[in-house]
């Protein structure tokens, strides 16, 4: 059974499947990052594990290329002992014609119990849950431009971790806003958790025109925009994915939205630089931000870890 048209949740208001922020009460983004907490020390042991999936399968399907993302699936499944089986998909059943819904069918009929699913396309993940059995879950890991829910979450981690409750905070999220599943899922966390104020900064040929409608404040001028903030999220310029003339050049965006020690300064001095990498130094923030006292970009792939671990031991360990 679904409750109120979300097939994240179940009749109990349990999660079953992560597919996006969007619709997601803010007690269930605590669980999972109070979840997520615990499974922090785990890191730490010298036997990385915990028995909470043992028995479990999880299938990590990517159809777009990752290997943040992947790996850290990953380690967090194999940490839960789980058994795990990589499978590049876009080199297999899909390169040979078969439809998303047989190689799911397929792959059920070997006993999957959890997928995590990278599509290209927007909403892949949503077609799978709605196809699978009740018993079997599935873990978006990014779809096309429309969410990435475990980044957001590993995002908000970070940023409690460092600055603790988000009600007083002031968010920059930075660059191509328009090409980015991750801008879309940390504007709907930060905003369910109440954040005080989420700024979106970049050129205008790379912020949506509605994305005032979600509750931010649209800026184009960088200083501006980044001026007594307490965190800064930069994002990837994903010229993979522009057709047309949307930027002059690269540098000429690294001039004017790259964030370099001396834009930096217009933040907050405590502020701290995310992000979701992977890192074009030189393009969206400069080697030395990366690699600054302010940055918490590392600690972000280990947080994910964490999370991942937290929202796959939720829905596929009857931990909710």
């Amino acid at each position: 059974m679904k409750q109120r048209g979300n097939p994240q949740l179940n009749s109990h208001g349990e999660l079953v499947h992560l597919l996006s922020i969007e619709g997601l009460p803010k007690a269930t983004l605590l669980h999972i990052l109070d979840t997520a907490s615990n499974f922090v020390s785990v890191n730490d042991r010298e036997v990385k594990k915990v028995p909470l999936l043992r028995g479990k399968s999880v299938f990590n399907l990517f159809f777009e290329n990752s290997t943040r993302t992947r790996t850290t699936f990953e380690i967090a499944a194999t940490r839960l002992s789980a058994d795990v089986i990589n499978l590049d998909v876009a080199k297999s059943s899909a390169s040979k014609g078969e439809s998303l819904l047989d190689t799911i069918a397929n792959l059920s009929a070997m006993a999957a119990d959890l997928f995590v699913v990278r599509h290209g396309e927007s909403g892949a993940p949503y077609l799978i849950a709605q196809h699978v059995a009740p018993h079997v879950h599935v873990v978006n890991a990014g779809d096309g431009r429309h969410a990435h829910p475990t980044q957001a979450l590993l995002d908000m981690y970070t940023i409690r971790h460092y600055k603790g409750d988000w009600a007083n905070l002031t968010v920059a999220i930075v660059g191509d806003v328009l090409h980015s599943r991750v801008a879309r899922s940390d504007i709907h966390a930060l905003t369910t958790l109440g954040c005080a104020e989420v700024r979106v900064v970049g050129p205008k040929t790379l912020v949506p025109a509605d994305m005032a409608q979600m509750g931010v404040r649209v800026m184009h001028d960088m200083h501006e925009g980044i001026k007594d903030c307490d965190v800064i999220i930069m994002l990837r310029l994903q010229s993979e994915r522009m057709s047309g003339a949307l930027l002059p050049s690269a540098q000429e965006f690294f001039m004017s939205y790259g964030l370099t020690p001396a834009k930096l300064q217009a933040a907050k001095p405590n502020a701290i630089v995310m992000h979701p990498g992977p890192i074009n130094r030189g393009v969206e923030i400069d080697s030395a931000v990366v690699d600054g006292q302010q940055s918490v970009i590392l600690p972000q792939v280990s947080f994910g870890i964490a999370v991942r671990m937290a929202v796959m031991g939720i829905v596929a360990g009857n931990q909710a």
